[in-house]
């Protein structure tokens, strides 16, 4: 164990893991503390949806030969998080009807673009990368650290300042409304705040394991708490615990970072699943 320890000691010398670290933690807070809200507005796969919609933006950016794909995938993505959380309100087309849709549309649209426009020799292994994650988050530049840490701090900073509102708008829009809440509003911001989200996490897990760091950390919370603000402070440690020790393991194991994290994911809710039939039985 003392040997385990003292080997990941050293690889925190190198600056680029202390990048990966860095901005792991980040998105594992920031995904969980948006992850309890979308649990309970019953969206919980629009982090999937969205992590497509992502992938058919890179596609076109990698076709227009961008060298900063994020200009073009961010707007996308928070276009595309307001229309799915804006049509999931309509009567005719429920919330996982839109998801499907614009999940499935845009997922086969970039990699149509990809295999008609893409001049990389190996396709399928660059599609396997961009959608199970890579380890393009131990190449991490200073500034994309930067860039993630400014996004993240917003992120935080947004949900903790409108935490009451957020809160309101979470457990009953109509209630809400009446009080006098801007419930567009703070729907526009809660989408947007997940599509800054999903398009930074991409680099961490890949765009098919986003939606697993969205939903594990609140689902296992919600095994042992029953209210919303404890849920979403045991989420983010939670997310975060799992962040740091998927990239550990990975990092010393040799083995894929997101499928990594994501199985750790899995493990906590195992665990938080037995701790609450326990906790229910004994009460």
């Amino acid at each position: 164990m003392t040997s385990i320890f003292n080997d990941f000691m050293h690889y925190l010398e190198y600056p680029f893991v202390r990048y990966a670290i860095v901005v792991g933690i980040l998105i594992a807070l920031c995904s969980s503390l948006l992850g309890v809200t979308l649990v309970l507005k019953r969206f919980s796969y629009i982090g999937d949806g969205l992590s497509h919609v992502a992938f058919g933006a890179m596609a076109i950016a990698g076709v227009l030969k961008l060298t900063n794909q994020t200009i073009v995938i961010l707007p996308v993505t928070v276009i595309s998080a307001i229309l799915i959380l804006r049509t999931g309100q309509n009567t005719k087309i429920k919330g996982d009807a839109t998801i499907a849709m614009i999940s499935v549309g845009s997922l086969a649209f970039g990699y149509l673009l990809l295999n008609i426009f893409s001049s990389s020799s190996n396709l399928s292994g660059d599609v396997c990368v961009t959608l199970f994650g890579s380890t393009s988050i131990l190449t991490l530049k200073s500034s994309d650290v930067l860039l993630c840490v400014v996004l993240s701090i917003i992120v935080v900073a947004i949900f903790i300042l409108l935490y009451n509102k957020i809160f309101a708008v979470t457990f009953d829009e109509n209630f809400a409304m009446s009080a006098g809440t801007n419930v567009k509003l703070y729907n526009f911001l809660i989408a947007v705040m997940i599509a800054v989200i999903i398009v930074l996490a991409m680099n961490l897990v890949g765009s098919l394991l986003i939606s697993a760091l969205v939903i594990f950390p609140a689902l296992s919370s919600m095994r042992v708490y029953n209210s919303f603000k404890a849920v979403t402070i045991c989420s983010a440690i939670i997310s975060v615990l799992c962040a740091v020790l998927g990239m550990a393991i990975s990092i010393l194991g040799n083995t894929p970072v997101g499928s990594t994290i994501v199985a750790v994911d899995a493990i906590f809710f195992g665990i938080f699943t037995l701790i609450g039939k326990i906790a229910s039985k004994r009460a």
